[in-house]
Parts: C-alpha cells; sequence; structure tokens
C-alpha cells in the first residue's frame, strides 16, 4: 500500500479561484481512495500563492520537508503549472523527489517521474509554463499601467489618506496629524526628531508599518506629494517575474505623475514651502561629501541601560571651536524614560555626554600598558619601514647625478679651453664663443642640480614621517578613523560612571571609572 500526498495551488484568493481550490482538494481525495493500492496521507494546499517560486509556499515546503523524512511514498498534483512555473524548481524538486524514490505524477499532462522519458517531457511542458507565466506577468503590467494612467490607485494607504476602489479619501483623523507635522515643521520652526519626540509623548499612533514615530516618518510625510492632491506611481517596479522582488525605480521605467489628481491635505503652497525649508535645512553637497562617512566609533559604544547605540553629537566651545560628544540615542530622541502609550517604556535616563577626548585617552592608557610602542611586531613593521624607504631612496651624498656628472665633465672642459688660448692654440673669437656656451650650459646644469636637491631633500623629510606617523598612531597621538574603527570591538556605558572598552581579538574587558584615573583589565 502506497502512502501517497496531493498537491494543489491557486494563485489568487478571489472566489472562483476559491471555488477551483475547493474542487482540487475534492477531487485528489477521491482520486487516492478509487486507487485500492493508494492510501491518502495528506492533501497540500497553498491558496493565493503565485508557482513562479517556491518561496513563501508553506504547505510545498512542507511536502518536501516530509518527503524527506519518508513520511510518504508518492505524489499526486493536477499539472506542471500547478506544481511549479518555474523550469528550474520544477527539475530540482522532481530529480530530489526521484532520489528519495519518491515520484510525482501529473495528472492532466500524463507524466509520471519514475518513467524513464519523464524528464524530457518535464522540461518542456515546465518550459511551457514559465513561457505563460511571463506572458501573464507581462499583461499584468500591461493593464496596471493603463489603469494608473487612468488615476487608479495602486496599493495600500496612508496617513491622512483611505483607498477606496482605487481612489484616495481623506481620512479626517489622519489628515489632522499630517497638518500639525506641517504646521510644526513651517511655522513653528522644529526638526524632524523633535516632532517625532512630541507626536510619541502625545500617544499619537505612528504611520503604518512604524512601531514607533522617528525623524525618517516626519520626513516621509514632509516629502511625500500626495498631500497636496499629487500623485506618483511605479515607483517601485518588479523586474524578475520569476523571484517578484521589488526594486526602487531609478530610471529603469518612467513614472506616471498626475498633478491635481485627488484633494489635498496641505496646499500647493506649504507643501512647496516645506520642500525649500527642507532644502536650506540640509547641508550642501560639498558639506555632505565631507560629513557622509561613519566615525571612528559609530555603532561601537552601547548604552547599558536601554541598550541602544550612542550617537556622535557635534557642540561648539566658548572659544567658537567644535567638539565631538556621543550620546544615547534613545535619550536624544525619547528625552528621559517614561511609558509609552503603546505599551512598554521610551528614553532613557542615562545623562551622559561622552566626550570623545576621553574615549582617546582610555585608548591610549590601553595602548600604554601593552607596551604596543616596544611590541616585537611594531618594531618588525618599523624597520621593514625604513628599510623599504632606505632601498627606494638612498641618501642624497651617496651617489653623483648626471647633472653633477656633467658638471664636473664641463669643468674640465673650462679648463682645457683656457689651456688652449693660453697656449694660442685657439683665436680670441672662438675662445669667447665657446666659453659663453660653457657658460650657459653650466648654469643651466646648476639650477637643475639645485632642484634635484630640493626634491631629495624633501623626500627624506618625507620618508622621516612615515614611521614618526606609524609611532603617533600607537600612542594615540595621530587620529586616524579607519585605525580605531579596526582596533576597537565595543564599549559598553555601564552607567554615567562606569565605561567598559573591548578590543578586537583580544579577550580582554578594560573598566574604567569615570572620575578618578583608575583602569583594570578583566
Amino acid at each position: 500500500m502506497k502512502r501517497v500526498a496531493a498537491y494543489c495551488r491557486v494563485s489568487t484568493d478571489k472566489e472562483d479561484q476559491a471555488n477551483s481550490f475547493e474542487s482540487q482538494k475534492r477531487y485528489f481525495r477521491e482520486c487516492i481512495e478509487r486507487n485500492p493500492e493508494w492510501e491518502l496521507f495528506k492533501v497540500y494546499a497553498d491558496e493565493g500563492i503565485s508557482g513562479t517560486s517556491t518561496r513563501g509556499r508553506d504547505a510545498f515546503q512542507r511536502m518536501i520537508a516530509e518527503a524527506r523524512a519518508g513520511s510518504f511514498d508518492f505524489i499526486v498534483t493536477k499539472e506542471v503549472s500547478r506544481f511549479a512555473r518555474n523550469t528550474l524548481d520544477t527539475l530540482r524538486y522532481t530529480r530530489e523527489l526521484k532520489t528519495l524514490g519518491i515520484g510525482v505524477l501529473f495528472v492532466n499532462d500524463h507524466i509520471n517521474t519514475l518513467e524513464p522519458d519523464a524528464e524530457l517531457r518535464l522540461t518542456i511542458m515546465s518550459s511551457i509554463a514559465q513561457e505563460e507565466s511571463r506572458k501573464t506577468s507581462e499583461r499584468v503590467k500591461w493593464g496596471q499601467r493603463r489603469r494608473m494612467e487612468q488615476g487608479v490607485v495602486f496599493g495600500h494607504g496612508l496617513l491622512g489618506y483611505d483607498v477606496h476602489n482605487g481612489r484616495l479619501c481623506i481620512n479626517e483623523e489622519g489628515a489632522a496629524v499630517v497638518r500639525s507635522v506641517f504646521r510644526k515643521f513651517l511655522d513653528e520652526g522644529k526638526g524632524s526628531s523633535v516632532i517625532a519626540r512630541e507626536l510619541e509623548e502625545a500617544g499619537i499612533p505612528a504611520p503604518s508599518r512604524a512601531a514607533r514615530w522617528s525623524h525618517t516618518a516626519v520626513l516621509r510625510i514632509l516629502r511625500n506629494e500626495k498631500y497636496c492632491g499629487d500623485l506618483v506611481q511605479k515607483k517601485t517596479f518588479t523586474p524578475d517575474y520569476l523571484t517578484h522582488k521589488k526594486k526602487y525605480n531609478r530610471g529603469e521605467e518612467a513614472l506616471i505623475a498626475l498633478r491635481g489628481h485627488h484633494e489635498p491635505i496641505v496646499s500647493r503652497e506649504r507643501f512647496c514651502a516645506a520642500q525649500s525649508e527642507l532644502a536650506r535645512r540640509n547641508p550642501s553637497p560639498g558639506q555632505s561629501a565631507r560629513y557622509s562617512g561613519r566615525h571612528a566609533f559609530s555603532g561601537k559604544i552601547e548604552c547599558g541601560l536601554c541598550g541602544s547605540r550612542f550617537v556622535a553629537r557635534v557642540r561648539k566651545r566658548r572659544d567658537g571651536t567644535a567638539k565631538r560628544v556621543w550620546r544615547c540615542r534613545e535619550a536624544v530622541c525619547c528625552g528621559t524614560r517614561k511609558p509609552s502609550p503603546a505599551g512598554g517604556f521610551i528614553g532613557c535616563d542615562i545623562h551622559l555626554q561622552l566626550k570623545e577626548e576621553t574615549i582617546l585617552s582610555m585608548i591610549r592608557q590601553i595602548l600604554v600598558f601593552l607596551d604596543m610602542e616596544n611590541d616585537p611586531a611594531v618594531v618588525k613593521l618599523l624597520s621593514i619601514v625604513n628599510a623599504s624607504l632606505h632601498m627606494e631612496n638612498p641618501c642624497p651624498g651617496s651617489c653623483l647625478t648626471d647633472a653633477g656628472r656633467r658638471l664636473q665633465v664641463l669643468s674640465q672642459k673650462k679648463a682645457r679651453l683656457l689651456e688652449l688660448y693660453l697656449e694660442q692654440a685657439v683665436e680670441k673669437s672662438e675662445y669667447l664663443q665657446k666659453m659663453e656656451e660653457f657658460q650657459g650650459e653650466q648654469e643651466r646644469l646648476a639650477s637643475r642640480l639645485q632642484g634635484e636637491r630640493k626634491c631629495r631633500g624633501a623626500q627624506a623629510n618625507e620618508n622621516g614621517r612615515i614611521p614618526a606617523f606609524i609611532h603617533r598612531l600607537i600612542t594615540c597621538e595621530a587620529q586616524d578613523d579607519a585605525f580605531y574603527r579596526s582596533l576597537i570591538e565595543n564599549i559598553f556605558v555601564r552607567d554615567p560612571q562606569h565605561i567598559e572598552l573591548v578590543l578586537q581579538k583580544l579577550p580582554i574587558r578594560w573598566v574604567f571609572r569615570r572620575g578618578t584615573d583608575e583602569s583594570s583589565g578583566v
């Protein structure tokens, strides 16, 4: 008696498809029960799932897992397109099942994978099913685009709008929140982080798909063109009908933009004013490029009270110079610890502005303790650097340059010419002409030699700076973000008075107590 499993699938959950879905399950139960050599093990069914990929098909994955466990001996399904519309998936799984001794019967296609010619026929039928999926995808895309051009809204609602039958309708409760965001930003001059904190403290629910209010959620509202009545669709697209993965549309496909498509929540003037204010508050392109990189300690400092990371903030001293300090992100965004309207708590009570100079001082103490300056690896590195520099640029006085050699030869020629003139072997006019040529050549060579000496001197100074920089780096006198990022594993701020620091690949935790010079390694 063979234990037989059945698999069925429909790609949508519409009513007509639902009826087909129930019919498939009923058909397979009856089909298996009519065969005296078969025993029904289970019916695996995926509803409203595409067949172009096996990801997300929970029933299919359960069936494969139980097949690997030897729970049944045979699979019955309606046709190749129900099993998979992807040729590679079809062949991969049927081959794996065959090695387990489990065949697959495609009833409508009359294919049993245990038969000798089954794979050839299966390849042809699965390729046809895959091509049909591609054509269906193209037809759906074409239809959606035409509907978008007619103003039909695809997708879900957003804060302030509900989607009903492809139309955006104002939700007054959400619209009031949107208007308050624009008012706080434009009229009260508040930043996105401050607005997010106020909304969170007021107990206003965050937009859908967001657990809580954040400055990013506020910026999305301020930049969303729907709030001034415009509609832009096709911001994302699906390049591959097999994987169904969406990508942001960065010019690969044309956007569909409709001006004045629906009733606005804020006027176009206020929306444009918000865009201008956002551009004004944002740094210039030059400043953005300059400060876009991560800091040396970004993502490495952890708050011991709430578990969030510390973020960098720039403060100005009284003399006008800037200093960088690090603060708990939860405390920055939400203030002190307090109950959250959504349940639980928000905020953090750690009142600490950790100066970057303090972090560097702690690292310096560790390196001094480890005696990095006299570490054999560092000493070896310095010797290799010095040897390499000496080989590439030998001492300026150790050899004579081409200009120096030519100057020596020229001096000998001038002396010989003078001897010939005194012996009256050459005429005066010829002597003066040659001497003038020699003098001009001598001046050019002297100038060239002087330039070479200056260049060699500068190179020698530069060569001396490289070992000096390495020395300053390991003693924390020089600051290099990449060096510190690779050196530090984590910094834990247990409380304002206790800070723990862990170096990369060292099983030692260094504990520092603020306000004292104490430090210890654990």
